[in-house]
């Protein structure tokens, strides 16, 4: 099967953002913008040693975004990869938002005067979830379809159309508004070893383009212009969850604004532990298919997403015995396969997500409940039955890991 990634449109739009990321009027905006942000954020020892690792990966993240922004041509643009080699040239990154590394994020820019068709076919085994969420330019949702909704045809292939028009009776519609100006697609790949992305294409119907198309300078600015924002826009959301005590978990993020998927529950908390201390983290799943606990930076990036466990959902972690689940956070490895690694951080946020519940809400036991105890102690508070690892099993868990993930960055 075709790398549903690594297409090439993808790879024109890669190039096109090195082009602007090597300009002397991107690379001024972008000093700049790295001195306001560490003034503004005034970050801990730790939490600058993660902006020199992952600074670059926002500011590519915000170019290779801004240049599919001309919904008169639209393009399928995955964002949010990790940094890897197009035509022998080092790309960045381009994580930034809180990611989620089961998820293959796609954007395609809409008119919402204008009509569309989105056309693709679904992999074989399907994915558990994927939604196609569009989005004013708030982040506010105009209308979402759920990817299990979507009729095939014969071969699982599909068409959705999207314009302001009643459905009718057209199998796959989503109706847009004049509000409306960008798809944000997640594919979420719950089993990274076995699960794919959709393959998508994208057709604006009714001829030729009606505008020029964007020139370099123009290009340029618009990257400028969305470095700042999405800067910005991390600060806010971080301050609502940095406001709030360390260590605990009682901050749910509004799922109709600022991004979040309507269809899944968010609950945001920050971390901050000593050498010798460990969260303790029960989760109560409520009936949810889908889970996932990732830690990112304050600068809204995951960290070492494929050799270590800085991310577990529901296929890659071991429930407990009432099927629910339990993490540990520390530093040090504490020899539980439930181990969400900082990547030697000690401090980071947790954005746990749920999703997927049998009839649309969260049923009996949902929540989390997180608690820190010392290192020594951990074995009085794990539930029985808790699955322990050695360090050569741990290593063993890392290699299986990374192989499952890298298919994404191959060309």
């Amino acid at each position: 099967m075709t790398n549903p990634i690594a297409t090439a449109e993808q790879a024109r739009f890669e190039q096109a953002a090195l082009a602007v990321l090597a300009d002397p009027r991107m690379k001024a905006t972008i000093a700049d913008r790295r001195a306001y942000w560490l003034e503004q954020t005034q970050p801990s020892p730790a939490m600058r040693q993660a902006f020199e690792k992952h600074y670059d990966e926002v500011v590519f993240g915000a170019i290779i975004w801004s240049l599919n922004t001309d919904p008169q041509r639209p393009a399928i643009v995955t964002i949010t990869r990790i940094p890897h080699r197009l035509n022998g040239v080092d790309v960045p990154g381009s994580r930034w938002g809180l990611d989620n590394p089961d998820s293959v994020y796609r954007v395609i820019p809409i008119d919402g005067a204008e009509r569309y068709v989105i056309q693709g076919s679904v992999p074989n085994p399907r994915l558990t979830e994927n939604y196609f969420t569009l989005w004013n330019e708030h982040m506010g949702t105009v209308d979402v379809l759920d990817g299990k909704d979507i009729v095939l045809d014969a071969n699982g292939g599909f068409e959705i159309f999207v314009d302001a028009d009643e459905k009718g009776d057209r199998a796959n519609h989503v109706r847009s508004s004049p509000a409306a100006v960008e798809f944000y697609i997640r594919d979420v790949i719950a089993d990274w070893g076995r699960e794919r992305p959709n393959m998508l294409s994208i057709e604006r119907l009714g001829g030729a383009p009606k505008t020029p198309e964007r020139s370099f300078d123009e290009n340029v600015a618009a990257a400028q212009a969305m470095l700042t924002k999405n800067i910005d826009n991390t600060m806010r959301w971080n301050a609502q969850a940095l406001n709030k005590d360390a260590n605990g978990f009682d901050f749910t993020i509004d799922r109709d604004s600022d991004g979040a998927l309507r269809n899944q529950l968010y609950i945001m908390g920050h971390f901050d532990l000593a050498d010798d201390e460990a969260l303790v983290i029960d989760i109560g799943l409520g009936g949810a298919g889908y889970f996932l606990a990732p830690i990112t930076n304050i600068w809204g990036t995951t960290n070492e997403i494929v050799n270590r466990t800085s991310s577990l959902n529901l296929t890659q972690s071991v429930r407990n015995a009432d099927g629910n689940l339990t993490y540990v956070v520390s530093r040090h490895d504490p020899g539980v396969w439930n181990w969400i690694d900082p990547c030697d951080m000690p401090e980071g946020l947790l954005t746990l997500r749920w999703a997927e519940f049998a009839d649309g809400r969260p049923g009996e036991g949902f929540g989390a409940v997180s608690r820190v105890v010392k290192l020594d102690a951990l074995n009085n508070v794990l539930p029985e039955g808790t699955k322990r690892v050695t360090p050569a099993e741990r290593k063993a868990q890392q290699a299986e890991r990374a192989p499952t993930y890298l298919w994404r960055i191959e060309e």
